[in-house]
Formats: C-alpha cells, sequence, structure tokens
C-alpha cells in the first residue's frame, strides 16, 4: 500500500474521530439552550439534570481529544496538515469548555432577575442560534469524505449564522445594561452574553479547519 492511500485512510480514521466529538458538543449545546426556560420555571431536577449531562458530555470530548492526538502521533508524519486536524480538535474541546462554563455562570443568576428583564428569552435565541451553527458544522464533516464541494460551501454557511450571532450579541448586551441593575447578577449575565458569542467565534474557526480539511482530501 503506498504513502497516498496511507494517508488517505488516516485522515479518514481522524474525521470520523471529530465527526464524534461534534456531535457530542452538538447534544450539549441543545442542552445549554434548554436552561434558560429551565431557569424562569425554576425547575431543579431538569437543571441538575442538564448541567450533569453538559459535564459529562465536555469530559467525552476532552477523551474524544486525546483519542485524536494519540492516533496522530502513532502515524507521525504520515499526515502531512497533522497540525490542522489537531487545532480543529483543540479549537472543539475549547467550545465544550464554554458550553460548560456558560451553564454554570447562568445556573448561579437569579430566575427572578431573568423574569423581570425577560432576558432569558434573548439568551435562548442566542443559544439557539449556537446550535444551528453547530448542527452546519456537523453537516460539513458528515460531507467530508464524500462530497468536498458540498462540505465546503455548507461550512460558508456558518458565516452568515455568526453575523446573525454578532447582532442578537449586541442587542442582547445593551438590553441587558438597560434591565439588570444589581453588579452581580449583571456581571454574571455579561459573562454568559459574552461566552456564547465568543463560543461562536471558535465554531466559525473550526468551520475554517473543516474547509481547510476538505481541500486536502
Amino acid at each position: 500500500m503506498y504513502s497516498g492511500e496511507l494517508e488517505v485512510q488516516a485522515k479518514r480514521k481522524a474525521i470520523a474521530v471529530l465527526q464524534d466529538e461534534i456531535n457530542r458538543i452538538l447534544n450539549a449545546a441543545r442542552e445549554l439552550a434548554t436552561l434558560p426556560e429551565l431557569m424562569v420555571k425554576k425547575d431543579k431536577p431538569k437543571i441538575k439534570n442538564a448541567l450533569e449531562q453538559i459535564s459529562t458530555i465536555e469530559e467525552d470530548v476532552e477523551n474524544l481529544r486525546r483519542k485524536i492526538t494519540r492516533e496522530v502521533a502513532d502515524v507521525g508524519g504520515l499526515i502531512m496538515n497533522r497540525e490542522n486536524i489537531l487545532n480543529t480538535a483543540y479549537t472543539m474541546d475549547e467550545i465544550a469548555g464554554y458550553i460548560t462554563g456558560i451553564a454554570f455562570k447562568l445556573s448561579n443568576v437569579k430566575p427572578s432577575v431573568l423574569k423581570s428583564s425577560k432576558i432569558d428569552k434573548d439568551l435562548t435565541i442566542l443559544m439557539e442560534l449556537v446550535v444551528d451553527e453547530i448542527y452546519k458544522l456537523n453537516e460539513v464533516i458528515r460531507n467530508l469524505t464524500n462530497n468536498e464541494s458540498n462540505a465546503i460551501d455548507i461550512a460558508q454557511e456558518t458565516q452568515s449564522i455568526e453575523r446573525e450571532i454578532d447582532i442578537k450579541y449586541r442587542q442582547t448586551t445593551i438590553k441587558l445594561l438597560n434591565e439588570v441593575t444589581n453588579t452581580k447578577e449583571l456581571l454574571l449575565l455579561k459573562d454568559v452574553i459574552e461566552g456564547i458569542e465568543e463560543m461562536a467565534d471558535k465554531c466559525q474557526n473550526v468551520s475554517d479547519y473543516f474547509i481547510m480539511l476538505a481541500l486536502s482530501l
């Protein structure tokens, strides 16, 4: 078997792990998007379950990142763009970390503040937009090994979602500053909103990495 075929096989194996990783991140993002409503309803059992699910998924993603690091190390110089694969895996690991951090901070906000300011609905919209962005990434990686052109087209669609998130982020920040006066709650919610926006930027980075992977296959 010639080296070019071995490289393709190694890349496909790495992509399979990345796909597993993005699937888990998508599930975590969906759990996160349910939190604002659960907080307002004060549904403690479901809040606890969502937080536990998110924490477990973060551990799973970290384990997958370690797995792909080992596999790339095992093939050594066989994969020419191994740095891109590792950057993708590590950035997705960061996204999982953002989800956990956002969930933790949001769970410490007083439900009464979310309800009175009606900021819960804005947070849900922001989080659902990020879910859409991650879903697109999931579609990209599903197309990487059999339809590279389609994968690139879908990856570019994440840019329009990211722009929507930027607009909503600015609107929600202004609303937060106008509606929430308690310093502690203001800071927590500010961190939550900024975390969502930064997570969206990380998703865009992953989209760019996926495009580079598609062009190398």
